[in-house]
């Protein structure tokens, strides 16, 4: 018997050859694939140490339904090919550019997600097909949703989960809100445009020193709110646990001039406008009103995917 990283353990019934428990191997203690495995288990999402017996077979995601390629010597695939550069499949390489964006080691990502780090590595560098119950641990290990790494619903709008049974919503402390606010990425600025509309604009912001700071080209709709008191929102919501939450900032929003400022934003700066084109104008706004809410399931109550 021989197994990848991803594979999945399945014993049956000698009797009937139904299949009795399964689970997702996450670990392995040959480098030929051999047992015994780390088998994270389907039932109760506990990792043990498997020696499979004769009533235990490996079913390879990649190679068929269950039941086909068992107890077959298969090659199995390295932590990185051996030549060329790794070819990480979309759920891959989207779990190692939210780790890299969080700043956390394999090992400090896996250890958060319990799995086991070779997993990790053999996940970001090779197409796998991980269990929902792993990629709910990665999203919330990583701060994101399973649907975002899975980069399902890229043309629908967040949040077409089922809700919760009992939910909770609470307000959030302003503390809270910066914290929230500091993990960067993609927010909206509410101006009202030249013409007198209200017009909301999606930027890739960033805080400095407190302040919300975005670029976007002079004469642009987003740079209506240089000026005045503009608002400015960013939130998170992950369908497959139906929770959530939003951050609102208001306060004046100014147009940052100063060379030796500018400079340092174009240093530190952690993403490029995605809109791109010519985006040389930095748009600072300072909150001087923070409020946010998020949505968690009431005391006691299961969270599961949909």
């Amino acid at each position: 018997m021989r197994a990848h990283l991803g594979d999945q353990l399945v014993i049956e019934s000698p009797a009937t050859g139904a299949a009795r428990r399964d689970g997702e191997i996450v670990g392995l203690h040959h480098e030929d694939g051999t047992p015994p495995y780390d088998v994270r288990w389907s039932d109760t999402d506990e990792v043990t140490l498997v020696f499979p017996g004769p009533d235990a077979h490996v079913h390879h995601p990649d190679h068929g339904p269950p039941g086909t390629d068992t107890n077959e010597a298969e090659p199995v695939p390295e932590t990185a090919p051996q030549a060329g550069a790794p070819n990480p499949g979309d759920v891959g390489r989207r779990v190692a550019v939210e780790r890299r964006r969080h700043g956390l080691s394999r090992g400090e990502a896996a250890r958060r997600a319990r799995m086991s780090p070779d997993y990790l590595a053999y996940l970001e560098e090779h197409p796998a097909d991980p269990t929902v119950a792993t990629l709910i641990r990665l999203a919330d290990a990583l701060g994101t949703t399973v649907t975002a790494l899975r980069g399902a619903g890229v043309d629908t709008p967040p949040g077409q989960g089922h809700a919760l049974l009992h939910p909770h919503l609470r307000d959030l402390t302003p503390e809270e809100c910066r914290t929230l606010l500091s993990t960067h990425g993609v927010g909206r600025v509410a101006v009202t445009t030249p013409d007198g509309r209200p017009a909301i604009i999606p930027v890739n912001y960033e805080i400095v020193e407190d302040d919300i700071v975005f670029r976007t080209a002079p004469g642009s709709a987003a740079a209506a709110a240089v000026g005045t008191d503009a608002a400015f929102e960013v939130d998170h919501m992950d369908d497959a646990s139906s929770q959530g939450w939003s951050v609102l900032a208001v306060g004046p929003a100014s147009a940052v001039t100063e060379t030796a400022a500018v400079r340092r934003l174009v240093q530190h700066a952690h993403t490029a406008p995605w809109a791109g084109g010519k985006r040389e104008m930095w748009v600072a706004i300072r909150p001087v009103r923070l409020t946010g809410r998020r949505i968690t399931p009431a005391d006691g109550q299961a969270t599961t995917g949909h």
